[in-house]
C-alpha cells in the first residue's frame, strides 16, 4: 500500500519509521516545515514527500484536534475514493462527528485512532521506530466496512502494537480522561509546590514518576483538555473527593481510617495489574 502520514511530528514522525523499519509499505509523509520534510526522507523515515491525497490507500493525520478536522475537511475531494483515513488524536468524539459524515459523502472511510504511546518531548527529533512497541492502538471504527476496520487493525500490528482495542468515541474519551488525562493536570499541579524549589538531593522514582508528565506541550494539551471538558472535570472532582479523605485523616490523627484508605489503593492496584 501507499500509506501517507499527516504532520511529522513524535507521533507522526514514529508511524512513519515503524511502517518502514516493520513493513514494505510505501510511506509518504506531509509537513509544513520542508526541513522536516528533507529530514525524514534522508533518513529514510519516509520515501517521498506526498503532493497528491489521491495516490493514498491510508492517510493518517497526526495533528493537533482543530488542525486535524480542518485538513481533512478541507482535503475531502482530494481523498482517494475507497481509501482509509484515521487520524491520532487523544480524543475523538469531537474528531469522528466533525469528519465521519463528510467524508463518507465522498466515498471515503474514516476511522478514528488513538495511539497509546507517547514521550514528555514532541517534534520529529524525538520520533522513534519503536515508540509504539507493545503499545495499544485504539480504534473507533463505528459503521466502517469490516474489511477496511481489518486493514488498519493488521497495519497497527504490523507496526509493533500489542494489541487493538475497539470502542466508541464516547467511551474512549471517557476512559482517557481518566487514563490519561487527568494524570496531566496531576502532575502539572503536583510540581507547583513551593517545596519543588528543595526537591535536589531529596527525589527518587517517585517523584520522578509522578514529575514526569508535567513537561507537556501546553498548547496541545490545552486543547485536548477543552475538547474533552465534561469528562475530565468529573475526573478531577473525584480525585479532590478522594484527597479530602486523606486529608481528614491527617487532621484528625485517624490511624484506622487512613490505613483503610491506603489499603484500598494498594488493592485496587494489585487488581488492576492482574487485568492486563
Amino acid at each position: 500500500m501507499i500509506i501517507t502520514v499527516i504532520g511529522l511530528g513524535l507521533i507522526g514522525g514514529s508511524f512513519c519509521k515503524a511502517i518502514k523499519q516493520n513493513t514494505n509499505h510505501t510511506c509518504l509523509g506531509v509537513d509544513l516545515s520542508p526541513d522536516v520534510i528533507k529530514k525524514a526522507v534522508g533518513e529514510g523515515a519516509i520515501d517521498g514527500e506526498c503532493k497528491d491525497l489521491s495516490v493514498s490507500d491510508i492517510t493518517i493525520v497526526c495533528l493537533y484536534p482543530e488542525a486535524t478536522v480542518d485538513f481533512i475537511l478541507n482535503s475531502k475531494n482530494s481523498f482517494k475514493k475507497g481509501s482509509i483515513v484515521a487520524d491520532a488524536c487523544g480524543i475523538k468524539e469531537y474528531i469522528v462527528s466533525a469528519v465521519k459524515a463528510p467524508l463518507n459523502d465522498c466515498g471515503v472511510t474514516f476511522i478514528g485512532a488513538h495511539p497509546m504511546a507517547g514521550r514528555e518531548f514532541s517534534g520529529y527529533d524525538y520520533s522513534l521506530p519503536n515508540l509504539y512497541e507493545k503499545a495499544s492502538f485504539i480504534m473507533t471504527p463505528e459503521g466502517a466496512p469490516e474489511e477496511d476496520t481489518e486493514k488498519l487493525r493488521k497495519l497497527a500490528l504490523d507496526i509493533g502494537f500489542r494489541k487493538v482495542v475497539v470502542t466508541t468515541p464516547r467511551e474512549h474519551d471517557e476512559i482517557i480522561a481518566y487514563t490519561s488525562q487527568l494524570a496531566h493536570i496531576v502532575s502539572s499541579a503536583y510540581i507547583k509546590s513551593p517545596t519543588l524549589q528543595k526537591e535536589v538531593g531529596f527525589s527518587a522514582g517517585s517523584f520522578k514518576d509522578l514529575t514526569r508528565v508535567a513537561k507537556l506541550n501546553e498548547d496541545m494539551w490545552t486543547s485536548l483538555f477543552l475538547k474533552n471538558r465534561e469528562p475530565l472535570i468529573f475526573e478531577i472532582k473525584e480525585i479532590s473527593k478522594r484527597l479530602d479523605e486523606y486529608l481528614s485523616a491527617l487532621e484528625n490523627e485517624d490511624e484506622s481510617r487512613l490505613k483503610e484508605l491506603l489499603r484500598d489503593g494498594r488493592i485496587l492496584k494489585e487488581n488492576s495489574l492482574n487485568r492486563k
